[in-house]
């Protein structure tokens, strides 16, 4: 790919992220829905117009005489792609790591009953749910069962957060609690998810993991090392790794300021590295992005928030600045419906669809109102663990490699996606806004102001 095709796309690319946006808004529609739906549209979807694909044989003109104009269109397409996706990865990992700068752990003492309750609950009701679905048409697959227990549990921080951020709800014991519980609950799935992999490699008796395109150890090692004990070990290093990560991000920050000032171009790329090195450190122990870049920013929280947050705010800009928006349009591009056209699948998609929405509300609506909330602040916290984004099809797509999901279920994954994804933040907003309801901030709290939340991303 030449430079100049290089350019043309990314400015093409760039503008859409921009305009479509600016345009929607201007109908009510929140900014993460407008990204998706610009990924959508200039994706191939089924419904986009496949912007990529379509300038990169619009711009073969640029291509070396002596190569063929659809394999120069193909090779640009194929590395934009691959750009976009690498952005939107940095992406997740800006949004977490931010996540975790403004999550509060101090709030917990006011909101543990209400974490513990909302963990456990939105946790073991879904994956319940998950298990007995899969039951249902695999009986004898303890493996699929598993894993579409892990995918009905898991959540999507990628799409709390900004609601929770958005609506000013950060700093409050509402927001604590739903953020906390969204973070453990989802460590709790990767480690399903893991056990799960663990058993059907055993019960295959494949030596290694068949995804050996990932960092973990535990994709490059023979099963029988650990054998039964793999959970128990798993969990251990799960534990010793938030723990010290917390601990050494926190303790080296803070070395790094008594050595570079707050407004150090340097002290920011040191930074990004710490929060990179946590990342692929968990990575090695098959520890999902998602919670690395949340315990790097968590450990860092203390650091940046230091005098006048100017660490804060610059770590501020580069995400929803620049990275985050990749992400969200990159994740509508992977959207596929064609998973709609088969109609062998449809029973099993209303039977996920229905049941992980169910589940999901009803165990939030429980957890919260058991603690003492409003019933719409109970609806409010069940729709914001109903979304299914980057880390469930992460997960699906690791199921569907290994063999122990077939198409059918995997298509399912995918619609779940599309329709828990795109209209619960608006859903919530209007329990919100119609219900009038308040969130107070805890007291003695600072909140980070830097931009507007009608400017976020």
């Amino acid at each position: 790919m030449s430079n100049s095709s290089f350019l043309i796309l990314f400015i093409a690319f760039i503008a859409f992220m921009g305009l479509i946006p600016f345009l929607l808004r201007r109908l009510g529609i929140p900014s993460v829905i407008s990204l998706l739906i610009v990924g959508m549209l200039i994706g191939p979807t089924g419904i986009g117009i496949d912007l990529v694909e379509l300038l990169s044989k619009s711009l073969s003109f640029l291509r070396d005489p002596a190569m063929d104009e659809n394999v120069y269109a193909s090779i640009t397409a194929s590395h934009f792609t691959v750009l976009v996706d690498s952005l939107g990865s940095l992406g997740l990992m800006f949004l977490m790591a931010l996540a975790g700068m403004e999550a509060d752990f101090k709030l917990i003492n006011s909101v543990r009953r209400s974490v513990i309750l909302l963990s456990v609950l939105t946790f073991i009701v879904p994956a319940t749910a998950g298990y007995l679905l899969y039951r249902h048409y695999h009986p004898e697959e303890l493996a699929g069962k598993l894993l579409y227990a892990s995918l009905f549990a898991s959540h999507s921080v990628g799409i709390v957060f900004p609601v929770i951020r958005e609506m000013r709800m950060s700093r409050t014991k509402f927001g604590a609690a739903v953020l906390i519980s969204t973070v453990i609950t989802d460590i709790a799935s990767i480690v399903l998810l893991a056990v799960s992999l663990q058993i059907f490699r055993q019960g295959q008796n494949i030596s290694h993991m068949i995804g050996r395109g990932t960092l973990s150890i535990f994709d490059h090692m023979d099963s029988s090392i650990l054998g039964n004990s793999f959970m128990p070990v798993f969990l251990l290093i799960v534990l010793l790794y938030l723990g010290l990560s917390i601990l050494i991000v926190d303790r080296v920050g803070r070395k790094l300021l008594e050595v570079f000032t707050p407004g150090e171009d340097i002290l920011i790329t040191i930074m990004l590295f710490i929060i990179l090195a946590i990342v692929v450190a968990g990575e090695l122990f098959g520890i999902n992005l998602v919670v690395g870049a949340f315990i790097a920013g968590l450990g860092l929280a203390r650091v940046v928030r230091q005098k006048d947050m100017l660490l804060f705010k610059r770590f501020e800009s580069i995400g929803y600045g620049f990275l985050i928006p990749f992400l969200f349009v990159s994740i509508g591009m992977k959207t596929d419906f064609s998973a709609f056209a088969d109609g062998r699948s449809w029973n099993i998609v209303i039977l996920t669809v229905l049941l992980l929405v169910t589940s999901k509300i009803l165990s939030g609506y429980a957890a919260m109102r058991f603690t003492g909330f409003s019933r719409p602040a109970g609806l409010a916290a069940g729709l914001m663990t109903v979304p299914q984004l980057s880390a469930t099809l992460a997960a699906a797509a690791i199921g569907k490699e290994s063999g122990i999901l077939d198409d059918v279920f995997f298509n399912a994954i995918i619609v779940l996606s599309i329709v828990t994804t795109l209209p619960v933040p608006s859903l919530v907003r209007m329990v919100v806004r119609g219900s009038k309801l308040s969130f107070p901030e805890a007291g003695g709290i600072t909140v980070p102001t830097v931009v507007r939340d009608d400017e976020l991303l």
